[in-house]
């Protein structure tokens, strides 16, 4: 089990080169916060209109920390399109989502493969598995690691990860 946790962290540290790095540049440079190190990645523009739909983005700009389990706009692309637009359509509904993506306080990649659940915003907690040394929550993987913002940290996870309804 150590051992797949040690390859989980090694896995998360390569994953961040290339633009993971000019992002976190970016945000130590401009201090900037979680939403703007998002936009400014480039793949998390679904995310962005979901939040701006929800009427989240401010709350994510606020002081924090939190811990954003962030879908890419791929993981949002699996979503069947009738079930994305029902979503953006239903604001209760797509902030249960929204919230359960997010974890109060800030939980960096070393911290969060010690865990088995983490309790989100939502109310409702995510499972958290290291499996053959990639961490998974709930049903998503883990592809990009503590990327750093001026107010909390983003894990960037390649499926929407949904709360029971």
């Amino acid at each position: 089990m150590r051992n797949q946790i040690l390859a989980a962290i090694a896995v998360a540290s390569v994953a961040l080169t290339g633009s993971v790095q000019a992002q976190q540049k970016y945000s130590e440079a401009k201090q900037a916060d979680i939403v703007d190190v998002a936009v400014a990645a480039g793949s998390f523009t679904t995310l962005a209109k979901a939040l701006q739909v929800a009427g989240l983005v401010e709350t994510l700009k606020g002081d924090g920390p939190f811990t954003v389990f962030a879908p890419t706009d791929e993981a949002f692309a699996k979503v069947p399109k009738e079930m994305l637009e029902a979503l953006l359509a239903d604001k209760e509904k797509l902030t249960a989502v929204l919230t359960y993506h997010v974890v109060p306080g800030k939980v960096m990649a070393e911290k969060v493969v010690k865990l088995n659940t983490a309790t989100t915003v939502n109310g409702q907690d995510v499972t958290i598995m290291v499996h053959d040394g990639k961490v998974m929550i709930d049903n998503a993987n883990v592809v990009k690691a503590d990327i750093k913002a001026s107010n909390g940290i983003i894990h960037v996870i390649d499926s929407v990860i949904l709360p029971k309804m």
